[in-house]
Order: C-alpha cells, then sequence, then structure tokens
C-alpha cells in the first residue's frame, strides 16, 4: 500500500517562497510519475505540476516560472519550489502518485495548506 505524507505548507507574504515535500512509503517509485495538486475553497482540484518517471516536467501555465518540481528517487520524494507566491496560490497541495500525462495517479496524499496573504 502506498502512503504519501506532504510536509511544508504555511503561511507566507505575497511575494514569498515555500518548498513543499512529499514522502512516500511502500511505493516502488522510481518508475513512477508523480503531480502535486491543488485546491481552493470553492474551486475544484487542479493539477499544478508534475514530474514523471524519466524527469520529464510539466506545469500549470499559471505557475510556470514560479514553481519547480522536482524529485529524489534515492529517499522517495518528490519536491514543489514555489516562488513569487500569489494570493491565487492559496489552497490545498496534494500529492499524486502514478501520474501519467494520460492518467491521474490513484494514490492521494492528506495535503497539505499553503496561505499566502496579501
Amino acid at each position: 500500500q502506498v502512503q504519501l505524507v506532504e510536509s511544508g505548507g504555511g503561511l507566507v507574504q505575497a511575494g514569498g517562497s515555500l518548498r513543499l515535500t512529499c514522502t512516500a512509503s511502500g511505493a516502488t517509485f522510481r518508475f513512477d510519475g508523480l503531480a502535486w495538486y491543488r485546491q481552493a475553497p470553492g474551486k475544484e482540484r487542479e493539477l499544478v505540476a508534475a514530474i514523471t518517471y524519466r524527469g520529464r516536467r510539466h506545469y500549470a501555465t499559471s505557475v510556470k516560472g514560479r514553481f519547480t518540481v522536482d524529485r529524489d528517487n534515492a529517499k522517495k520524494e518528490v519536491y514543489l519550489q514555489m516562488d513569487g507566491l500569489k494570493s491565487d496560490d492559496t489552497g490545498l497541495y496534494f500529492c499524486n502518485y502514478g501520474w501519467s500525462p494520460h492518467r491521474i495517479g490513484m494514490y492521494w496524499g492528506q495535503g497539505t495548506q499553503v496561505t499566502v496573504s496579501s
């Protein structure tokens, strides 16, 4: 059973930075893609960034140039470096395991809250 634990969320002022970490257990990891999704109050969950097992990265248009997704296969961790944060980035951020450009992965973490104050 794959388990995902997100960390690194918090309250930050607009223009600030945060780094999210998702740690996986019970997973092969190196042969699977991972993604970060977020859900703002009253809105649907949306893809923020993803990284395939080959290291190819995908970003939502709204975060390109500000966010960077990366992975460490040895630690079984995926990261989301968020710079230049805006109030629109506020939401609950989830890690998704097993992602590919053609499907959402089966496994989700519990989420970590990111709040950006303007």
